[in-house]
């Protein structure tokens, strides 16, 4: 969906749009496609890549769950032929992906299962208000990882992971209809299907969280910030990636960026952004990367880890993997 597509709609110009969110198009589900149908093929797909056997979690970040109960990530197990495996959502909104892998990180470490399926998956193309502007930020998608158990030294060991919240912030992205809250009459607002969020004040916050909790997670790693080879931030906005860099004195060409195809993808953004790189040659064996992210709750976290030697990965994405430096023109694409 191209931001002509949103313009008249909005009463904005697609340049407009783009200036204020860096996104040129985003992607949105067809009618009766929903998260748990995104989360199914991008997990089939990696596992299909995938050298570990039979996985023993599924493990599913998402804001926009298939039903309210029950949970998204015991159907996708099963339509992915696994019954009797550890299956749970994760929601954390846009700071989902990174506290999924944080739970899957914590039962490998336990011993509790061996290996996991780390799936972020969102359609909040349906939970917008269409001539809300907000509606402008979100496209749909899924991404997929698979984790194993092994030494901390090896290429592809997740990284101390950093996770931090703060909810009296609760109202600044938020969806307060379809809760208890709604159905016991203890809200102190109407009721609204539609997720809204107060962009200026979520503009700074994320910054600043992404800030803070990058640099705790960096030095729990012991790397300094110009050892990092690439970030692989959540895409909400191309302003705060810029500055998010800024922030951290790491230098522009190190951020990735492909928020400009396809929007703010919430929980599916950190998996769509490696899947991209990866496939564009923006990675390479041995990067130090950091990746960060942060979501209504308000969320946060980051976590470190070498890029290993793989297979492309997996996601549901756009045919054209395109995947930018922040702050390099939109239309340029990094060389492969």
């Amino acid at each position: 969906m191209e931001n002509q597509e949103l313009a008249e709609r909005l009463g904005r110009s697609p340049e407009w749009i783009f200036q204020r969110s860096g996104i040129r198009y985003r992607h949105v589900v067809e009618p009766g496609t929903t998260s748990g149908d995104l989360a199914v093929a991008a997990g089939r797909e990696a596992l299909a890549r995938s050298a570990v056997g039979d996985v023993g979690a599924v493990v599913v970040a998402t804001t926009s769950p298939d039903r309210p109960c029950p949970g998204t990530a015991p159907s996708v197990a099963s339509r992915l032929g696994m019954t009797g495996v550890t299956a749970l959502d994760v929601q954390a909104v846009c700071a989902g992906f990174v506290y999924a892998l944080g739970v899957a990180q914590g039962l490998i470490a336990a011993g509790t299962v061996d290996s996991a399926l780390v799936i972020g998956t969102d359609t909040l193309s349906l939970s917008v208000a269409l001539d809300d502007p907000t509606s402008m930020l979100f496209g749909d998608g899924a991404g997929a990882v698979v984790l194993r158990s092994g030494h901390r030294e090896e290429p592809g060991a997740l990284g101390p992971c950093v996770l931090g919240s703060d909810g009296g912030g609760r109202d600044l992205i938020t969806v307060r209809g379809g809760g208890s809250e709604e159905r016991s009459g203890a809200g102190d607002a109407p009721a609204d299907p539609y997720l809204r969020l107060e962009g200026r004040e979520v503009f700074w916050r994320a910054v600043e969280h992404m800030a803070s909790v990058s640099r705790e997670a960096l030095d729990a790693a012991r790397w300094k910030p110009q050892e990092v080879d690439r970030i692989i931030a959540h895409q909400a906005n191309a302003r705060i990636l810029a500055m998010l860099a800024q922030r951290l004195g790491i230098t522009a060409d190190r951020a990735l960026s492909n928020i400009d195809r396809v929007g703010n993808t919430s929980a599916a953004s950190i998996p769509l952004l490696l899947d991209h790189a990866g496939r564009a040659g923006s990675l390479e064996p041995g990067h130090r990367i950091l990746l960060t992210a942060f979501g209504g709750g308000l969320t946060w976290g980051a976590m470190t880890l070498v890029w290993p030697h793989l297979p492309c990965s997996s996601s549901l994405v756009p045919e054209k993997r395109h995947v930018r430096h922040v702050g390099e023109h939109p239309d340029r694409q990094v060389p492969g």
